[in-house]
């Protein structure tokens, strides 16, 4: 069970309208028993952060467009077309957006917590998208701020199920610096069994050098996770390219093979060996004497009577 954070002394930050870090996705109620706050979620990660490409004619310089067409048809205008679901090779039932609205759970701006679990009794392959959970309102700020400080003094998080843009979600809460997290689910159904996937993986037991030497390794590389020392080397060289190419520069091009031309290691006990000597911890440096004057010989020991 992971250890509940020390209280955070920072002010919790007002809504996200309000701060102008982003903007607010979704506003209700955040319930336990009789117990309802007032809260706005906003996206935890940053769209664009990566680099997308358009398609464009390089004789013209225009973005080139894409027009719907069916087979044998040619066109077709955007009002004949509706939405269909595949029964069977080639027949359809039409689904229109009446009915898709007809449908559509209704939504009752409440996050009910009906459950609390440790954080590690959900595999991670079930979260999927990461919310900020801000207080709605200074009278808020209270309620909000018992909650967090249950939740992290507990270790625990909170389930809930609610409804958002017409789709339902499962929802996991948890503490999150000065404020909360809310991640959405994934439902059973939409991952996959791992095992038949590993079915043909043997189960012999391995080397038992070969295990300690690997041990070693990784206990020599283990230390804390700082996520800003992890770069996306493949976009800043991106865009590297980028404004060399627009300020007609020469694009320079790393030829550093990070090590690849050092020889086949066909034993893998020697390649974990070498691993291992390569992350040697280096040895403190030898203290320097404050004193040059010799030690007085010690007296010599007297030997022991039988």
């Amino acid at each position: 069970m992971p250890k509940p954070r020390a209280k955070s002394s920072k002010p919790i930050p007002k809504a996200a309208a309000a701060t102008g870090q982003g903007r607010s996705l979704w506003t209700g109620q955040l319930r336990l028993a009789l117990v309802s706050v007032p809260v706005q979620l906003v996206s935890a990660v940053k769209t664009g952060a990566r680099i997308a490409f358009h398609q464009v004619d390089q004789k013209s310089g225009k973005r080139i467009r894409y027009e719907k067409v069916a087979p044998g048809i040619g066109k077709v205008e955007a009002e004949n077309i509706v939405k269909g679901f595949e029964i069977s090779k080639g027949k359809y039932v039409f689904v229109s957006d009446e009915d898709i609205e007809n449908v559509k759970i209704e939504a009752k701006r409440t996050i009910d917590l009906i459950q609390f679990v440790d954080h590690c009794e959900i595999d991670p392959i079930y979260f999927d998208k990461p919310y900020y959970v801000l207080p709605d309102g200074d009278l808020a700020e209270e309620a909000f701020s018992v909650l967090r400080d249950a939740l992290r003094a507990t270790g625990k998080m909170g389930l809930g199920q609610f409804v958002m843009r017409g789709r339902e979600y499962v929802v996991a809460l948890k503490p999150c610096g000065a404020g909360m997290m809310l991640e959405t689910l994934r439902f059973s159904d939409e991952v996959r069994d791992a095992a038949p996937f590993f079915a043909d993986v043997g189960d012999e037991k391995p080397n038992k050098e070969l295990l300690d030497l690997a041990k070693e390794l990784i206990g020599r590389k283990s230390r804390r996770y700082e996520p800003g020392q992890f770069h996306d080397h493949y976009t800043e060289a991106l865009r590297a390219l980028i404004e060399a190419k627009a300020k007609n520069r020469p694009v320079e091009v790393d030829e550093d093979d990070g090590g690849g031309n050092r020889g086949n290691v066909i034993d893998l006990v020697e390649a974990l060996r070498r691993s291992v000597r390569d992350n040697e911890a280096p040895q403190p440096a030898p203290r320097a004497k404050t004193s040059t004057k010799p030690k007085a010989a010690a007296p010599p020991k007297r030997a022991r009577a039988r």
